[in-house]
């Protein structure tokens, strides 16, 4: 959530910002109900203060003091229905954008920062399910659209790809974790998924448990409600996770072959951090990011994500798109996010060092997901990246 009292002392930066995701309307409500809910609390002081009496009250004294009390139950529904209606309202506020992110509200408007490599030049740009074998429609047959099997020598440059992923992160300070798939509400809500994501979030409607559609947030939930000691940060996971996602409001889109699904695998980066370092560590996960793609030698460029494109819980994004033949375009493979303390407001986490107690960063970032497969079956026709080999990887790869 926002920092509410740096909201109420900058009203209009953090309105004008806002609006950039489209939220200003829902920050001036959230004001709005924080202003009652504040106004209710000298009148609700006053009163208890009237309930506590020295000696043995008089007659007079207790009937007075029995209206005192119906008006402070009044007065404590009253403040209850605001303080409910002010948490509601900044449940709902997003992060604000960083200044560095651009206006927009579409995939379209991103702006690009980089480039790498060069897209192959291919007689045929055959797609991925004629290269590999994904069993789309058996898949359809267990489980429903957007589903498939990943079979063979595809299903073993994936698995090469996942190590080859942690391998990279652990070399460079990370720890690697297998987390839970299934989480709590509060976990939901703490890293911003609920309440704008709930509809593509599968739900176990009778444990109260819902399907992560990242490790993001089982690994966000790692330190909930934990006070970290400074010096240990910052703190850097890389996790792996099979992953759901309903993908509502996705009808029509990219409905060929396995690049939008409902089930796929990845390996994420999370890490904690100081407010300090937090964009400094932004930079060095894309580069992270960068020199993974590099190494599988697949063109790329690096996009910085329209402010009204983000998340709730995103300050500013980078994704990295790789070229993908069959389409003729650039489509993401990763993302890395600085959700900056909104996060860490929600959870309960914060740092203690010398100076006191103050609010963690919290950042993501994708190292690999079964795109990256998708994108060098494409680019590569078949060919396996050496630098898979070690990891178990086929020769080559064939439907």
């Amino acid at each position: 959530m926002i920092d509410l009292k740096a909201a109420r002392n900058d009203p209009d930066g953090y309105r004008t910002a806002l609006a950039r995701k489209g939220a200003a309307e829902t920050f001036d409500e959230l004001l709005a109900a924080d202003e009652r809910w504040r106004a209710l609390v000298p009148r609700l002081d006053e009163l208890r203060g009237k309930t506590k009496l020295k000696g043995k009250p008089s007659p007079d004294q207790l009937a007075e003091l029995q209206e005192v009390k119906e008006h402070l139950r009044a007065a404590e529904a009253e403040y209850a229905e605001a303080e409910e209606a002010r948490d509601r309202l900044l449940a709902q506020v997003p992060n604000p954008p960083h200044a560095s992110v651009p206006d927009g509200a579409e995939e379209d408007d991103a702006v690009e920062l980089s480039r790498s490599g060069e897209p192959p030049q291919l007689a045929e740009a055959r797609e991925h399910t004629e290269i590999g074998r994904f069993e789309m429609e058996r898949a359809a047959r267990l489980s429903g659209s957007r589903f498939g099997y990943l079979v063979g020598d595809t299903a073993l440059l994936a698995l090469a790809l996942y190590r080859a992923a942690l391998d990279h992160l652990a070399e460079n300070g990370f720890t690697p974790v297998l987390p839970p798939v299934l989480v709590r509400e509060e976990a939901m809500t703490g890293t911003g998924f609920f309440p704008t994501e709930r509809s593509n979030i599968y739900a176990l409607a009778d444990d109260d448990l819902y399907l992560t559609g990242t490790s993001e947030v089982a690994l966000a939930g790692l330190h909930m409600g934990e006070i970290l000691p400074a010096e240990q940060l910052p703190l850097r996971y890389a996790g792996f996770s099979s992953n759901f996602r309903r993908e509502a409001g996705a009808a029509g889109k990219d409905t060929r072959g396995m690049f939008r699904v409902h089930q796929f695998n990845k390996v994420e980066m999370f890490v904690y951090t100081t407010p300090k370092e937090s964009w400094p560590e932004h930079e060095r996960m894309v580069a992270l990011e960068e020199a993974f793609v590099q190494k599988l030698g697949l063109p790329y460029r690096v996009v910085n994500v329209a402010a009204g494109d983000l998340g709730a819980s995103a300050a500013k994004k980078l994704d990295i798109e790789a070229w993908f033949p069959s389409q003729e375009r650039y489509r993401e493979i990763t993302s890395c996010s600085n959700t900056t303390d909104f996060q860490s407001r929600r959870l309960g986490i914060r740092a203690r060092s010398e100076v006191g107690i103050e609010q963690v960063h919290t950042l993501n970032g994708t190292m690999v997901t079964d795109r990256a497969l998708l994108a060098i079956l494409e680019n590569f026709q078949g060919e396996v990246p050496d630098s898979l080999r070690p990891y178990g990887a086929p020769e080559g790869v064939t439907a």
